[in-house]
């Protein structure tokens, strides 16, 4: 390359770069994703089967509402992924009543329709009922929460115990 061209390639190519950040950084908010993190996990024995109470926050960095669509809490056991039965609002309640082991009802349920704007963050809960054994429920080696919101994107949150 001629030494004539070799400036105006480099202002070209310095040129090219801002424009790319500049593109970058007015489409940041536009990522639907929720931050999150697990505050607490508790669990007792129903039956045979098994409960989970999960305590989380959450926060929404992007420009736009995130509204849930669905709700799930998923546990891999074995190796194998094990989906628990989400309990409504009203249910949470009556298990955390009848089970006090479990601990107090610290959060809301975080539910279908429910609206996280954008710079908030919140604390939810969910409960869930488990077809395990408590014992392998704590012995689990990762906790999945999953939130689809209405237009089809899906966080996880995820607990990975070592």
């Amino acid at each position: 390359m001629r030494r004539e061209l070799l400036l105006p390639v480099a202002i070209g190519i310095v040129i090219v770069a801002l424009a790319a950040a500049v593109v970058l950084r007015i489409n940041l908010g536009s990522h639907m994703v929720l931050d999150g993190s697990f505050q607490s996990v508790r669990t007792v024995a129903i039956d045979g089967a098994s409960a989970m109470a999960v305590d989380f926050r959450l926060s929404n960095p992007a420009s736009y509402p995130f509204v849930v669509r669905t709700v799930s809490l998923i546990a891999e056991i074995g190796g194998k992924p094990v989906e628990g039965a989400v309990a409504a609002d009203v249910d949470a309640k009556q298990l955390i009543d009848y089970y006090p082991a479990i601990g107090p009802k610290y959060n809301d349920t975080l539910r279908a329709k429910d609206r996280i704007n954008p710079g908030q963050t919140m604390d939810r809960m969910l409960a869930a009922r488990f077809e395990v054994p408590e014992a392998k429920l704590q012995a689990r080696t990762r906790l999945t929460l999953r939130i689809e919101e209405v237009d089809g994107q899906v966080t996880e949150i995820v607990e990975k115990k070592r």
